[in-house]
């Protein structure tokens, strides 16, 4: 039997985790400007973009909304002129948010709940790549209570304390040889939960330019779950099934400096700068309750790079009632060569972006938008499964938000 499971079960909780699955999408205004939003104030939406800029709202916020993302990845094996596919099939990001506070008084409270990390991929079950996986689904949600103070009428600032819980489901094939006639199966499910933090300061300047800086901090989060593998009957005390496993992910740290520019009443320009401290997932430590031949392997070498995005987008103000939105980015990729793989095809990629605005009445407001992504082909082969191919993707995210502010 070649000995694959375990490699693969072991990297699967955190490759979902890669810049590929950084979910960027937790304002739908702001992602119709390119996903700015560190030194521009929009919405509700700044409890996650800058806690700091919160205190400058006018206005109290409660909002929600919708952003499906439709993964579609390719992947041809090398020497070959076959292409796998992904299913399309829909991941459900959602935010909620809440901003209130006296309007005399200098300072407002809020509450996020987004989803910063998450993916759902299918090959299914007769792909090449099914030793490494068949299907993933990721959910990641973030719940951050926020307070932000205004120290002027020029500067605020703000923090918010997070926590994270998280789910993971996924299966793939066991490789048998000789052995039996069909391949195996294992499945994995599980939890996690951690902490961390966010924090923020904007400011307004004389020139009437906005300025913003935000410090995300890395989320240590420990998963626990069960695995199960169906294999014929004289190698189960192989696989020791079923069973439970326990992990901790490193997620990391994010910094951001954004700026707003207003050339005039009607237009909103806006760029972001954000860095992903991904150099710090060196090593995934994975082990598993029961240890048996093929569920002994605990530590697996990572060393992910950090990754660099750079966003710009525009608001244009066409009447009271209507506001059109367009942006683009580009982003690297944190996944180094001989660690690509099907759970998480990174590579650099550039998207954009673009938006509408509608008000309804007084004090609600529909948002619409749409982001288009695509990744770079890149071909690599996988140093622990020694799956080799082209990968290449793109992702289609439309978006949807309703807000009552008063």
């Amino acid at each position: 039997m070649r000995k694959l499971l375990l490699v693969v079960l072991a990297l699967t909780p955190v490759f979902a985790f890669a810049q590929g699955f950084q979910v960027n999408l937790e304002g739908v205004k702001q992602v119709g400007m390119g996903s700015t939003g560190t030194g521009t104030l929009q919405d509700g939406a700044s409890v996650f973009f800058n806690p700091g800029a919160v205190a400058m709202l006018p206005q109290n916020y409660v909002q929600g909304g919708f952003t499906p993302l439709v993964f579609d990845s390719g992947f041809n094996p090398s020497g070959t002129t076959e292409t796998f596919r992904t299913a399309n099939k829909i991941a459900p990001p959602f935010t909620f948010y809440g901003v209130w506070g006296p309007k005399a008084s200098c300072w407002k409270i809020g509450l996020g709940v987004y989803n910063p990390f998450g993916g759902l991929t299918d090959w299914g079950n007769s792909w090449t790549g099914r030793y490494a996986l068949e299907s993933l689904d990721l959910k990641t949600f973030y719940i951050q209570p926020t307070l932000s103070v205004k120290l002027a009428s020029f500067m605020s600032i703000g923090a918010g304390f997070v926590y994270n819980h998280a789910t993971i489901g996924l299966t793939q094939a066991i490789p048998i040889s000789n052995l039996q006639a069909q391949d195996g199966q294992a499945a994995l499910n599980g939890t996690g939960k951690g902490y961390g933090w966010n924090a923020g300061v904007y400011f307004k300047t004389e020139s009437g330019i906005t300025l913003g800086f935000t410090h995300r901090s890395g989320v240590s989060t420990d998963f626990t779950g069960g695995a199960t593998f169906s294999v014929a009957p004289t190698l189960q005390a192989d696989f020791a099934s079923p069973n439970t496993f326990t992990s901790t992910v490193k997620l990391p740290a994010t910094n951001s400096i954004g700026v707003g520019i207003y050339p005039s009443p009607k237009w909103t320009i806006a760029f972001d700068a954000n860095s992903v401290g991904w150099e710090v997932f060196k090593t995934l430590a994975f082990a598993y309750n029961i240890k048996a031949p093929e569920t002994n392997v605990s530590s697996f070498p990572q060393n992910y790079q950090d990754a660099l995005s750079l966003r710009g987008g525009a608001q244009y103000q066409c009447s009271s009632m209507i506001a059109i939105r367009f942006g683009t980015g580009y982003a690297t990729e944190a996944v180094p060569d001989g660690y690509v793989s099907p759970q998480v095809p990174d590579a650099n990629r550039v998207y954009f972006t673009g938006g509408l605005g509608v008000k309804l009445g007084k004090g609600l407001d529909l948002d619409a938008s749409f982001e288009f992504e695509h990744l770079m082909p890149r071909t690599q082969t996988t140093i622990q499964t020694q799956l080799s191919g082209t990968y290449e993707t793109n992702v289609y995210i439309p978006g949807i938000a309703l807000a009552y502010h008063w």
